[in-house]
């Protein structure tokens, strides 16, 4: 069975430097490491210490609230240094890499097989459940929670996204059976999130589950938009949600009985000079897949992630947990304009009609722009009418639910759907707002602060 969604609020981003479908290789670097600052919400406690020789799969890290939930080593090695920042705070745990990874290894089973428990036990074990996100709150999931459904998002929509197609070729066995997974962790559906077209055939040909195919602009492939038009979450509720190109970890662990996180990873952006594919394992060193192929006269922003929601790294830090594109652009703090408010500017792209390019747009709508991160304006205590709306498709008032948001406003928050959103789903709400409020920020605070009021864990 398949839905079939369009929508018409949204925002195509056109930026230079998507990665073309290419292979690369990253440069040789022997330091990978485990960040608890890419699962919000996690209270970590470090289950290794210094010097420890680990394998790809040894846990490094356990949740406090959870302790079944492991967080594991994507490298066999030697545990080079527990890093902390203030208050003691755990930033990385990182591993010096073996020259050639080996594997603990899990027993092969059928998911078809087993029960519900007996797939949760092996995913948390193997390190992989992590990669299982629910809603409300978007955070890893809870074990002990029913999720009512469970969404995978099978393709992405936001600028220089990677291609899931090319992302996904070759691995359908794998999909298949991290699918079957999913099905025995809730008793409703599962639904495969995909494109109108170009979908990825591995996903296309899945079975025992249902479709969901959207059309339209970003946030299209956001998984929050498909679940706020098929089955809202309600205060109670929960959904779960999970990545289609993380599906390929699950398929390894039960078909091959190790976890094996290699993945192809985009490394994109106006400031790279040749953008492609690099098969690579989370936690890798930043500087092997930048080095030499990024402008150096220039400052730069390195992101995990797209343009829009992804959070900004060091060169000198690691590819995050969850991210399959690292994305590089023009810093600007270089840039030094004389009344630059009153220019035409025809090369800086505007939603609104502010800048002369909408009208280059309007005859050449595949333009692309050599975007930097400059903000151009500081924030302003005021939300605009009608700005957000304009760019979020869900049925949900957004301008509202950001106020309410702001000023913590508890019963107003639930009564606007804040259980079914996800930061990144506000993100092209941030972009377009003149006022400069960070809105994806916002909606995490409050979130966090719904949750501590409701006493989840």
């Amino acid at each position: 069975m398949t839905k079939q969604i369009n929508i018409k609020k949204g925002l195509n981003i056109n930026l230079q430097g998507a990665a073309a479908k290419e292979r690369a290789t990253a440069s040789y670097t022997p330091l990978y490491a485990v960040s608890p600052i890419d699962f919000h919400g996690l209270l970590p406690k470090v289950v290794v210490k210094e010097g420890d020789p680990v394998k790809a799969g040894t846990p490094l890290v356990i949740d406090k609230k959870f302790p079944e939930i492991n967080f594991v080593s994507p490298v066999s090695g030697v545990v080079k240094s527990i890093v902390r920042g203030e208050k003691r705070k755990l930033l990385h745990v990182v591993v010096a890499a073996d020259t050639k990874t080996e594997y603990v290894t899990f027993p092969k089973r059928n998911p078809l097989e087993m029960t519900g428990a007996e797939v949760k036990e092996a995913l948390a074990t193997a390190g992989l459940w992590p990669f299982i996100k629910r809603r409300p709150y978007d955070l890893v999931a809870n074990p002990d929670a029913k999720p009512k459904s469970i969404f995978v998002q099978g393709f992405d929509s936001a600028p220089l996204a990677p291609d899931y197609a090319f992302v996904l070729k070759g691995h359908a066995a794998e999909i298949q059976t991290g699918l079957d997974a999913l099905t025995r962790l809730t008793e409703g559906q599962v639904y495969v999130c995909l494109p109108a077209e170009n979908a990825a055939p591995e996903l296309e040909k899945a079975q025992h589950v249902e479709f969901v195919r959207l059309k339209g602009p970003h946030p299209a492939g956001n998984v929050g938009v498909a679940i706020n038009h098929v089955d809202p979450v309600n205060k109670g509720e929960t959904v779960w949600t999970v990545n289609a190109l993380d599906l390929v970890f699950f398929g390894r662990l039960f078909n091959q009985g190790i976890v094996d996180l290699t993945r192809l990873v985009a490394l994109a952006g106006p400031a790279v000079y040749q953008p492609a594919y690099y098969s690579c394992k989370p936690g890798i060193a930043l500087s092997a897949l930048v080095e030499g192929n990024v402008h150096k006269e220039i400052p730069l922003r390195y992101i995990n992630g797209n343009p829009l929601s992804g959070e900004r790294v060091e060169k000198n830090g690691f590819l995050g947990f969850y991210n399959s594109q690292v994305t590089v652009l023009h810093e600007g703090s270089d840039v030094h304009e004389l009344l630059g408010w009153v220019m035409p500017r025809l090369n800086m792209f505007s939603n609104s009609r502010t800048y002369f390019s909408f009208l280059i747009d309007k005859l050449m709508p595949k333009r692309q722009y050599d975007a930097d991160t400059r903000v151009l304006g500081g924030e302003r205590a005021l939300i605009m009418s009608g700005e957000y709306d304009k760019v979020f498709p869900m049925d949900i008032l957004p301008e509202r639910l950001v106020r309410a948001c702001i000023v913590k406003d508890l019963e107003d928050m639930e009564a606007l759907g804040i259980y079914e959103v996800a930061p990144e789903d506000f993100a092209l709400c941030e972009y377009v707002c003149t006022s400069k409020i960070e809105v994806q920020k916002v909606v995490r605070e409050a979130l966090d602060l719904l949750k501590a009021e409701n006493g989840e864990d």
